[in-house]
């Protein structure tokens, strides 16, 4: 339990609106929020969290010795990633604001070099945007939406069939939050969902489960196969040339989860050959998407710029959960989307 004389300086390290800064410091008189906006990087469209600031120098001072305070920061300090513990070395918690952070955290040594350090997620909050992608690509293409644009745009009237989703069976790889939304929503669809995971089994939200030994049984069922599952070594290319061959001729491919759980050559391959109808990519292997990619000009794939999780009401739902934890930490309780480092999530 918390000393209830005790004080916390919480720092928050990417740009949250005044309003939900200050629902922030409504949480208890023992935390001491410091928003400085001016030191932190301008946002370029709602919910991000990533613009890294220029600072002049006295404003790199001013940051630094906040650090030096910090016990907790609301995200990542983007401006310091190599050297944030070194600057931060009082912290105790960190709330992120993406729900994948592992390999970031691993990547830099923090849960080596903070080892006092808690790591939260964000997961939960973009379990609906992302499944409302899903949706999105799933109808778009199955009602063909991207040659009518092009027909729109050319001015030409040329009448096609598209087809519906009714009794289709959506394949899902990693039925934690977002996959169990996926599947809701895609169930309401009228589509059978069969799914599998990594880990621990959530076989309740599906109309079939596969454990993770038996992925080659179920990618010929997939018409739609969805990739939601954590980049972990294991996961790490999961779906490659010979996973893409299990598929059924004309499959479609969904992945929200990272570029780096498929092959991306076999996956090119596979779309260039007609083996998979299209496929709908919210991540990529290397981010921003080169503009050599052949991704871009492929008339079957829709290119999506890692945003299909943004919402502009992100940062209400960021805010709910860093509240609700933070009444946890205050109350010694276990705080929510605590990260295992040596999972990756």
């Amino acid at each position: 339990m918390i000393d209830r004389e005790s004080t916390f300086t919480v720092l928050i390290a990417s740009y949250l609106e005044p309003q939900y800064v200050e629902r922030i410091r409504q949480v208890d008189s023992r935390l001491n929020v410091i928003f400085e906006p001016d030191l932190l990087g301008k946002p370029k469209y709602p919910a991000d969290h990533y613009s890294v600031p220029e600072r002049s120098a006295e404003q790199e001072a001013r940051w630094r010795a906040l650090l030096a305070q910090a016990d907790i920061l609301f995200d990542f300090d983007y401006s310091h990633r190599e050297d944030l513990p070194d600057l931060a070395p009082q912290l105790r918690w960190i709330q992120a604001s993406s729900a994948g952070i592992g390999q970031y955290v691993k990547r830099y040594n923090y849960d080596i070099r903070l080892p006092n350090t808690l790591f939260t997620t964000s997961s939960g909050i973009h379990a609906r945007p992302l499944a409302e992608f899903c949706v999105m690509a799933v109808m778009m293409h199955y009602k063909r939406i991207l040659p009518m644009l092009r027909a729109q745009a050319q001015h030409r009237w040329e009448r096609f069939a598209g087809t519906d989703l009714e009794g289709r069976t959506m394949a899902i790889v990693g039925l934690g939050r977002i996959g169990v939304q996926v599947a809701r929503m895609s169930r309401d669809l009228g589509m059978k969902v069969i799914g599998t995971n990594v880990e621990s089994p959530a076989s309740f939200v599906v109309d079939q489960f596969f454990p993770s030994e038996r992925l080659h049984e179920m990618l010929p069922l997939a018409d739609v196969l969805v990739l939601c599952v954590p980049h972990t070594p294991k996961t790490e290319k999961m779906i490659g040339e010979k996973e893409l061959a299990l598929l059924k001729p004309g499959a479609y491919l969904i992945n929200i989860a990272r570029g780096a759980v498929v092959d991306e050559p076999a996956l090119i391959e596979a779309l260039q050959s007609g083996h998979l109808s299209g496929a709908a990519l919210d991540v990529f292997a290397e981010e921003p998407l080169p503009a050599t990619s052949p991704f871009w000009d492929m008339e079957n794939v829709l290119v999506s710029p890692h945003s299909a999780s943004t919402s502009d009401r992100e940062n209400e739902r960021l805010t709910n959960l860093f509240c609700d934890n933070l009444r946890r930490f205050l109350d010694g309780r276990p705080l929510l989307n605590v990260l295992n480092p040596q999972l990756y999530y």
